[in-house]
C-alpha cells in the first residue's frame, strides 16, 4: 500500500499498541514531533525508529518545529538554547553578513541536531513580514518587517538546513504577519489590498519560491476569497501560490485541529485536498481525529507524489563541516555583536 497524503502525529514518548496498529494500516506519509514527545537523545531516536518500523518506511519523513526561541521542541539540557528569528533579524540590521552568517550557522546546528536524532524534516523558516499591530502568535518568530530582510534571511535558514541534510519548510504562505489573531483559536482575516499584500507579505515567498516545501496560512485574504482561508482556498492556492508566487513544490496544510478551520476533521482534510493542497498536517495525535483525517486522505500519487519525492531527495546528504567549529563561531558571532548592543538587545544575552 502506498502512503496517505497525511502527516500524523502520536501522543508519547513511544508508540502506543493502537498507535502502531493504525499506522500500520492507514500508512501516513509522514510524522510530527511535539515537545510531549521529547525526554532524551535516545529516546527522540527510538520513537523515530518506531514511527518509520509502523509504516514499514525506513525514510519515512518526520517533521519538527525546531524554530529557536519560543518554538524550540528540543530543548536544554538535551539540546542547544537558539535565540528567536527576531534576533537574528536585529543581528543583520546591526551588520547584514553578520546578521546573514549567525542565521546559516544557527540553521546548520539545527540540521545536526535533528540528523541524529532521525527526524529529516524543519518548519522552517517562518517568512512572514511582521506588521506592526499584529497578534503575537507571529511575534519574533518573524525577522522582521523588511520584505528583502525576511526574504535573504529566510534563504540562508533554508541553506544552513539543507547543508546539513534536514529539508526546510517555508511558512506560512502566503503571509501570516498582519494577523491580529491566533489561528490555534481563532479564524483570521487579513483586510489588506491586493497591492498591499503583492507589494510586502509575498515578497519572501516569491523570493524563495524553489524551496521544495512550503506550508499554507489559516488566514482569510478577503481581497482574493472572502470566504475561505488560504489553507482550504482553491482560488488562493492556485491563483496566488502557484501561480502568482510561483511555487511548485510541495503544499502542505497547517495543522488542521487548529480552530480557525471549520467542520470536523475529516471535512477539513477533504476542503484541504479539494483547495489543491498535496498533504494534509495532523498534529495533537487525537486517534479519534486521525481517523477521520485518514479516511479523507488521498493516496499520495501522481503530481503530488512527485513533490514528496522531490523535497526530500536531499534528505540525510550532508556537507562536511567542522560542528565544534561552527559552534563555537555562532556563540562569538552572537557575544560579540550582543556586547555592542546589550541594553537595546537583551534577547542576545547568553544564547
Amino acid at each position: 500500500m502506498a502512503s496517505k497524503a497525511f502527516t500524523a502525529g502520536c501522543l508519547g514518548h513511544s508508540l502506543t499498541a493502537d498507535e502502531a496498529a493504525f499506522f500500520r494500516d492507514e500508512k501516513p506519509w509522514g510524522f510530527i514531533l511535539f515537545l510531549r514527545n521529547i525526554d532524551t537523545p535516545q529516546q527522540v531516536r527510538q520513537l523515530c525508529a518506531e514511527l518509520r518500523a509502523a509504516v514499514g518506511d525506513p525514510n519515512a519523513p518526520i517533521l519538527i518545529d525546531q524554530e529557536g526561541g519560543r518554538v524550540m521542541r528540543l530543548k536544554p539540557p538535551h539540546w542547544q538554547k537558539y535565540p528567536p528569528a527576531a534576533s537574528l533579524g536585529r543581528l543583520y540590521r546591526q551588520n547584514k553578513n553578520q546578521g546573514l552568517r549567525a542565521t546559516w550557522l544557527m540553521s546548520r546546528l539545527i540540521a545536526h541536531d535533528l540528523l541524529d536524532l532521525g527526524i529529516t524534516i524543519n518548519c522552517l523558516p517562518v517568512l512572514d513580514v511582521l506588521a506592526r499591530d499584529a497578534h503575537d502568535a507571529i511575534g519574533d518568530r518573524a525577522y522582521g518587517n523588511s520584505p528583502q530582510m525576511v526574504a535573504e534571511l529566510g534563504r540562508a535558514a533554508c541553506e544552513g538546513l539543507l547543508s546539513g541534510g534536514v529539508m526546510p519548510v517555508v511558512k506560512h504562505m502566503p503571509g501570516q504577519g498582519r494577523s491580529s489573531q491566533d489561528s490555534h483559536y481563532d479564524l483570521p482575516v487579513v483586510a489588506a489590498t491586493a497591492r498591499e499584500l503583492e507589494e510586502n507579505d509575498f515578497v519572501p515567498f516569491k523570493a524563495l519560491a524553489d524551496i521544495s516545501m512550503a506550508m499554507t496560512a489559516h488566514i482569510v485574504y478577503p481581497a482574493f476569497d472572502p470566504d475561505n482561508p488560504a489553507t482550504t482556498s482553491s482560488t488562493i492556492i492556485s491563483r496566488i501560490i502557484r501561480d502568482n508566487i510561483g511555487f511548485d513544490g510541495l503544499l502542505m496544510s497547517d495543522d488542521v485541529s487548529m480552530n480557525a478551520l471549520s467542520g470536523d476533521c475529516g471535512q477539513r482534510s477533504k476542503a484541504v485536498f479539494d483547495a489543491g493542497c498535496d498533504i494534509v498536517l495532523h498534529c495533537n495525535g487525537n486517534m479519534e481525529e486521525m481517523r477521520l483525517v485518514a479516511e479523507n486522505s488521498p493516496e499520495l500519487s501522481g503530481k503530488s507524489r512527485q513533490r514528496a519525492t522531490l523535497a526530500m531527495a536531499r534528505s540525510g546528504q550532508t556537507d562536511k563541516n567542522d560542528m565544534t567549529a561552527l559552534r563555537q563561531e555562532f556563540s562569538g558571532l552572537l557575544a560579540t555583536v550582543a556586547s555592542q548592543n546589550e541594553t537595546r538587545d537583551p534577547t542576545l544575552k547568553n544564547v
